[in-house]
């Protein structure tokens, strides 16, 4: 089982460890299990920036990043190399350690968990 380690931009905010998470779920759907907050408008489709996260650690042990979440990314506020949308960033390796940053949500209109 991956384990996902979660930072975040506000430093207000502690950080947390999810242990246990199994292969085959986004970024995302960790978030929502584990009462982290997130923002997400469109329903997990690749559709909008608001699910936007930057992958520290464990890039390789995601999905692939497709041309159409790419497209997204550049509409994210302060997108950078890093950066993923949690709902596309699946989890393929169930050994895994990732490091995940959470931008100050703040700053984005969405919806959350």
């Amino acid at each position: 089982m991956a384990t996902v380690k979660f930072t975040f931009e506000d430093k207000s905010i502690d950080p947390k460890t999810v242990e246990n998470v199994p292969a085959d779920i986004s970024i995302l759907e960790v978030t929502e299990e584990n009462d982290i907050h997130l923002n997400h408008n469109c329903g997990e489709v690749c559709a909008c920036s608001t699910c936007h996260i930057y992958v520290h650690k464990g890039e390789d042990a995601l999905e692939e990043i497709s041309d159409k979440e790419e497209d997204f990314i550049d509409r994210a506020i302060n997108p950078r190399i890093e950066s993923r949308l949690g709902c596309q960033a699946v989890i393929i390796d169930e050994d895994a350690v990732i490091e995940v940053e959470i931008p100050d949500q703040k700053q984005i209109i969405g919806h959350e968990h």
